[in-house]
């Protein structure tokens, strides 16, 4: 049985430790609410980006490698995991994910995020690239820098399909992670960001106008490298955003159930101090009573 000063001990250190978990705690759900707004202000920019994009799915141009698809021998995929640790298993479910769905792929994944890069490090898988404090900050020139990557993989033939592959923003205690079709762009193609900011219904004008006879000036091929990366910078912008949210929700709802342990812990060490200084008390008694009785 533990001795009483082993248990003070303790005591003081679940203590100290309850402490750290309530202000990261605190700081988590202030982040939180900071990544909400700019998440909830950032979607009339991505249905606007979408908006663009959207009547080019229908077109199959053979002469455009963004509209058309190919044998796939590459995959590329952009993983967007968290800096940091304690928030629970927001990497791990992310991983297992991604991992189940690079099954028979030849994959080649460019790295957001160092819990990330080591989880996927781990199971040798090939990473190519990983980009450092990019998810702390979440600007949209580092999405734009990321984007050009990504379609330079494709241009080059080093990628026949590009995804995307980070955790949706549901509630503070549901996020889920997601898988997002970058490129090609096809009717196929699946996007989950879209149910979140989806724009208004494509019209064409005049009405009697079909998508694939469009004109774009000065040529298809110029508007394409004009129009998709930064359709991908948006989106890469958006899901990075969607992770940081759901990072800081992961970790607040993590740092309140260390708390919660904290404090059982801390009740159920007093019941030993308790138990135990009320034997040693017995005990002292018991002996000062036989000594009298001699």
């Amino acid at each position: 049985m533990p001795s009483m000063k082993n248990i003070k001990r303790r005591l003081a250190s679940v203590a100290s430790t309850k402490k750290i978990m309530k202000a990261m705690n605190m700081v988590a759900a202030s982040k939180l609410q900071k990544d909400k707004a700019r998440l909830e202000a950032t979607c009339p920019f991505f249905s606007a980006a979408l908006r663009i994009i959207e009547p080019l799915r229908s077109i199959n141009d053979s002469d455009s490698p963004f509209l058309t698809q190919r044998k796939v021998k590459n995959s590329a995929y952009l993983i967007i995991a968290a800096d940091r640790g304690l928030c629970g298993s927001y990497n791990t479910n992310l991983a297992n994910a991604a991992i189940e769905h690079m099954e028979g792929k030849n994959e080649k994944i460019l790295m957001i995020g160092q819990r990330g890069y080591e989880l996927f490090k781990r199971k040798g898988k090939n990473i190519l690239r990983k980009y450092d404090d990019v998810i702390n900050t979440v600007f949209f020139e580092e999405a734009q820098l990321i984007a050009a990557d990504l379609v330079q993989m494709y241009s080059k033939g080093e990628a026949d399909e590009v995804y995307i592959v980070y955790t949706d923003f549901v509630t503070a205690i549901t996020y889920v992670p997601r898988i997002s079709t970058l490129l090609p762009i096809t009717e196929q193609m699946e996007n989950p960001l879209e149910t979140k900011c989806k724009p208004e219904p494509y019209v064409p004008t005049p009405p009697s106008v079909v998508t694939a006879s469009m004109k774009y000036e000065p040529n298809l091929p110029e508007y394409l490298e004009q129009a998709v990366p930064f359709f991908l910078s948006a989106t890469v912008y958006t899901a990075l955003l969607e992770a940081s949210t759901c990072e800081q929700a992961a970790r607040m709802v993590s740092m309140d159930t260390s708390s919660t342990n904290a404090d059982e812990i801390t009740t159920t060490l007093t019941r030993t101090y308790n138990r135990i200084r009320q034997n040693a008390i017995t005990q002292e008694i018991s002996e000062v009573v036989g000594a009298s009785q001699d």
